[in-house]
């Protein structure tokens, strides 16, 4: 056995040569006075050598250690040389791949998947929030302290909500960080609970005939834009979200038969969803000074081919005096009309689910298509119409009595 007395001494020959400890471990000697630590050890059979490294860096109870080490990855199956290998590889690739780099990579591969809404936002905060600050780092050395310098940014100006988005997006592009072996672990998993999700509040909903027909006739009072006054007339005869309705377009209109063809697009569910016409929203969307002009029904009024503002039915609801949140929301004339529908007008609660495409659940999930029941929600729609005008002509009725 060597011992570090014998390797001081060993001196350079003409040729390589070979010092040999125990169990296979020895000592290379070469010309230039390098002193190389290998160890020689079988794999099916086949003979191979693994580089330790050079001593004096490498002792030779280090070089021991390491051999030792190696003969149990041998006795379990395993090549220590192909390991150091695919290690050395591995570190290669972290040094190479920022956060950014990988986010690139983990975008490319799911986002053909998902919605374009979604797709949009996933970039935008990715490239807003995030790369500014941790996409140049090696995604293997982000730390939990640097999630949370990102999360911290963006709670602090108020979009909580946006920073638990942020949060899972960084954690996903983590988690196939360490599935391709860029990264150990996902330090998004520490910062769970920081950017907390607001308690969900439901959209306030009048659900009282007379309280209903109070805002319809508040509605048609509205002196605003055209296309805003129009989009708040049809919500409650569609009772669509208010998000399908903006990005409405001609080409799923068919005025004839009466019907608005949403694709899966704008879909919540992601599904194709046929919406019946009443004669009155068919009347509506005729009158529509715009129409042709823009691919939209309701176009934004900056133009470019865009729908109008998420927020523009909110704000005009506000403009009317109508307090949206205890009274009615854009997005409450779904509540209030699922309870009238079966409560009052007596309608099956699946006909109403369907109507309101919502993704059925237990055993029925999946199971509605975009026709279901299609002949009874064609009439339903047309009561539907004919009901809220009925009940403004109440309303009409007794406030014009009070004069």
């Amino acid at each position: 056995m060597l011992t570090d007395k014998a390797i001081k001494a060993a001196k350079p020959k003409e040729r390589a040569y070979k010092l040999a400890d125990a169990q296979g471990l020895f000592m290379l000697v070469t010309p230039a006075g390098g002193k190389l630590w290998r160890l020689k050890y079988r794999v099916v059979g086949k003979e191979k050598s693994l580089a330790i490294g050079a001593y004096p860096t490498v002792g030779l109870a280090d070089a021991r250690r390491v051999r030792d080490e190696a003969k149990r990855a041998i006795a379990e199956g395993r090549d220590p040389a192909l390991e150091k290998k695919r290690a050395k590889m591995t570190k290669a690739a972290q040094a190479a791949c920022d956060f950014e780099v990988v986010s690139r990579m983990w975008f490319k591969e799911f986002s053909p998947g998902w919605a374009e809404g979604h797709k949009k936002r996933v970039w935008q905060g990715l490239e807003r929030d995030v790369w500014p600050f941790i996409g140049k780092m090696p995604v293997a050395d982000v730390e939990p302290t640097d999630v949370l310098d990102v999360l911290r940014r963006v709670k602090d100006r108020g979009a909580v909500e946006t920073a638990q988005r942020l949060r899972s997006y960084i954690s996903r592009v983590m988690r196939y960080a360490v599935v391709h072996g860029y990264a150990k672990r996902d330090p998004a998993a520490d910062t769970v609970g920081f950017a907390k999700k607001p308690q969900s509040k439901h959209f306030a909903a009048t659900t009282k005939p007379q309280e209903l027909a109070q805002i319809l006739v508040m509605i048609d009072g509205y002196t605003g834009s055209h296309t805003v006054r129009s989009a708040l007339r049809l919500l409650p005869l569609l009772f669509c979200r208010p998000g399908e309705l903006r990005q409405m377009q001609w080409e799923h209109l068919d005025l004839d038969s009466k019907l608005w063809e949403r694709p899966a697009e704008i879909m919540k569910t992601r599904k194709p969803h046929v919406v019946p016409l009443s004669d009155q929203a068919v009347a509506i969307l005729k009158d529509m000074p715009c129409r042709g002009a823009s691919p939209y029904v309701f176009p934004s009024q900056r133009g470019g081919g865009r729908p109008m503002s998420d927020m523009a039915l909110s704000v005009a609801l506000k403009a009317l005096d109508i307090d949206t949140q205890n009274t009615q929301t854009a997005h409450g004339f779904r509540a209030s009309a699922r309870t009238i529908l079966h409560e009052v007008l007596g309608y099956e609660p699946e006909v109403i689910e369907v109507q309101l495409a919502h993704q059925a659940a237990g055993p029925l999930a999946g199971a509605y298509d975009r026709t279901t029941f299609l002949p009874q929600r064609i009439e339903m729609m047309q009561r539907w119409a004919d009901y809220l005008d009925e009940v403004k002509a109440r309303q009409i009725s007794v406030v014009l009595q009070q004069y």
